[in-house]
C-alpha cells in the first residue's frame, strides 16, 4: 500500500475495484498499539454531504486507531467522482460490499471485522448486513443514525433494521434531527440486547452541542471514541472469533 500524507495525517491508501460501477479509494489507518497487535477492523463509510477526507472523518479514524483499532474509510463512487449527489442505493450497497471484500482479503485484523459509518455510510451499512447473512461481520458501529430525513419524521429508514444479525452500536445525539434515540428506541426494539444506544447529552447530527467551546467539543469526540474502542472489545471478548470470506 502506498502512504498518503496530508493535512490530516496519514494513511496506508488501497484501491477498491467496485464492478462494473468503477474504482474507488481506500484509506487504512492502522493501530498505534505497538506492543499490542491491533484485535479488530473497524470500517466507517462517510455521510452524504462529505467524503472521507473531511476532518471529522480523519479525525475520527486516527483517533480510534490510537485506541487500538486498525479503521477504515473509503468513498463511495459518487465522492470519488466528484459528484454531489449520491448514487442510488444499489450502486451504494455494492461499493460498500466492495470495500469489505478488499479489506477482509488485505488487513489481518479484519478476522473480526466491524462496518458502520456516519449517518448515510451507517444506514448502507446496516442494509448490507441485513441483507447478507454470509458477512464476516461482528457488530455496526452506527454515527447519528439517519431514522428520518429533517422534518419528516414520517418518511422513516427502519424497515430492514430487525433483520440485523450482529450486535449494533447507536452514537445518537440528544437533538438529532435525523432522529433522537426516543424515537430511534423503537425502531431498534426487536433487536432485544444487541443493540446498544449512546446518548450524546444536547448533541446534534454530529454530536456538536450547543455553547460548547473546542475544548469541550473535542472531549464530547473524545468520550464517543472510547466508548466505541470499549463496546468494540467486550464484542470480541463475548462472541465467537470472526471468520474470514475465503479469498
Amino acid at each position: 500500500m502506498a502512504r498518503r500524507a496530508n493535512e490530516h495525517g496519514s494513511a496506508d491508501e488501497f484501491a477498491i475495484d467496485v464492478p462494473p460501477h468503477g474504482t474507488t479509494t481506500g484509506l487504512l489507518y492502522s493501530s498505534d498499539a505497538v506492543k499490542t497487535p491491533s484485535r479488530c477492523t473497524l470500517i466507517l463509510a462517510h455521510g452524504a454531504g462529505a467524503g472521507q477526507a473531511s476532518p471529522f472523518m480523519v479525525g475520527f479514524a486516527r483517533a480510534l486507531a490510537n485506541l487500538g483499532l486498525d479503521v477504515v474509510t473509503f468513498n463511495f463512487l459518487y465522492i470519488e467522482q466528484r459528484r454531489r449527489m449520491p448514487d442510488r442505493p444499489p450502486v451504494l450497497e455494492s461499493c460498500y460490499l466492495a470495500a469489505i471484500d478488499a479489506v477482509v482479503k488485505r488487513v489481518e485484523s479484519a478476522r473480526h471485522l466491524f462496518i458502520g459509518g456516519k449517518s448515510m455510510g451507517g444506514r448502507i451499512a446496516t442494509q448490507v448486513a441485513a441483507a447478507d447473512a454470509s458477512l464476516p461481520i461482528a457488530g455496526l458501529v452506527l454515527l447519528g443514525y439517519p431514522l428520518h430525513p429533517p422534518g419528516r419524521p414520517d418518511q422513516r429508514r427502519d424497515r430492514h433494521l430487525p433483520a440485523l444479525r450482529s450486535p449494533a452500536l447507536f452514537i445518537q445525539g440528544g437533538r438529532d434531527a435525523f432522529g433522537t434515540p426516543s424515537e430511534l428506541k423503537p425502531a431498534i426494539a426487536a433487536l432485544g440486547e444487541k443493540a446498544t444506544i449512546h446518548e450524546i447529552d444536547g448533541g446534534d447530527h454530529s454530536f456538536k452541542v450547543r455553547a460548547t467551546g473546542a475544548a469541550a467539543q473535542a472531549a464530547i469526540y473524545e468520550d464517543i471514541q472510547r466508548a466505541i474502542a470499549a463496546w468494540t472489545a467486550r464484542i470480541i471478548d463475548t462472541s465467537a472469533p470472526g471468520l474470514r470470506r475465503s479469498t
